[in-house]
């Protein structure tokens, strides 16, 4: 007689799995849950009387084919990290405190220590983040990946006063333009990386920059959500941009209004070693590194002139490296870096 598990899903796996991850997640939980993991639906109750307008910001992602190199050095809780802090980073731009996220695992046949690690990531980053692990989807679906991989995707919902979003319009001419030094290649531009780490002579357990080529690619997305918080109480942060595909050509412009235009000093902030390396083994012109990397900065913020000392002093007292970049100028839209 046939049974699902012949068929290569093992409902056990998966319900043993849950069983094992709830103290993870549940060290996530915040006031505001009200349902443990395994519900239908996850509830959530916000404070609205914490806020005078609050507006809810969501945003969803993956983690690309940086998994490829998690697959290869078999360490995957660093990927679970991205997971959420690049959601979250995504909605910190627009001045959003992180409340709560929901993960999705998909696979072929169920690791349960894979699965773990990766979740045991999620989980952590949701604690450094400030916001709840309230739900997921564990998916085991046979031949639909190769054995031993998995994708992941990630849904994080935030919540800003209306009077206080960051979303670029406050932009304006002689305004500051500052970055914020990333943590490495974050989750982006991963295809172009392995392809180059494939043609060069050297592996991904080789020595690298004090650790090895693979942790170094494997290095986690910065968190930024906290910093940015705690200085926009005090700063009149007039735009963020989180550099991630695309690079510092194509995000920038998409917080900033027409007929401005944002200078940048090439040589303004120093490019982590990866970065060169990955230009010099792979023969990469600097344009299009620029357009496929973050080369070293994981956000942008403008502020005005004059609070230009203040803000990077706020940002430097919350461990961020802060780089001036350039200014904003009135121009053709877009970015020039030079």
């Amino acid at each position: 007689m046939s049974t699902y598990k012949d068929a290569g899903v093992d409902v056990k796996a998966g319900e043993e799995t849950v069983e094992r991850i709830k103290p993870l997640v549940r060290k996530t939980f915040t006031d505001g849950v009200m349902t443990d993991i395994g519900a239908f639906g996850a509830f959530f109750r916000v404070d609205w009387k914490a806020y005078d307008d609050p507006v809810m910001v969501s945003s969803v992602d993956g983690v690309g084919t940086k998994l490829k190199v998690a697959f290869m050095m078999d360490k995957h809780d660093s990927v679970g990290q991205d997971l959420v802090n690049h959601c979250v980073n995504d909605i910190a731009v627009c001045g959003a405190k992180p409340l709560f996220f929901l993960d999705y695992f998909s696979t072929g046949k169920l690791v349960q220590d894979t699965a773990y690690s990766v979740i045991s990531g999620f989980a952590k980053a949701c604690q450094e983040n400030g916001c709840a692990l309230i739900g997921g989807e564990t998916a085991e679906m046979p031949g639909m990946y190769q054995p031993g991989e998995y994708d992941l995707a990630g849904f994080c919902v935030g919540i800003v006063e209306k009077n206080r979003i960051i979303d670029g319009t406050k932009i304006n001419s002689g305004d500051c333009v500052l970055g914020l030094a990333s943590s490495g290649l974050h989750s982006n531009g991963y295809s172009l990386a392995r392809a180059i780490v494939e043609r060069s002579n050297m592996s991904l357990g080789d020595s690298f920059s004090q650790t090895t080529l693979g942790e170094t690619l494997l290095t986690p997305t910065r968190i930024y959500a906290q910093s940015i918080l705690e200085t926009s109480q005090t700063i009149d942060i007039h735009g963020i941009a989180h550099i991630t595909g695309g690079g510092l050509p194509e995000n920038i412009p998409r917080i900033l209004p027409q007929g401005l235009q944002c200078q940048i000093d090439a040589k303004s902030w120093v490019v982590p070693e990866i970065f060169n390396w990955l230009q010099d083994q792979g023969g990469v012109e600097y344009a299009e590194m620029l357009r496929t990397f973050n080369c070293g900065i994981g956000m942008v913020l403008i502020v005005a002139k004059g609070d230009q000392q203040a803000a990077v002093s706020a940002f430097e007292s919350c461990g961020e490296t802060v780089y001036t970049l350039g200014e904003i100028v009135r121009g053709e839209h877009g970015v020039v870096i030079a």
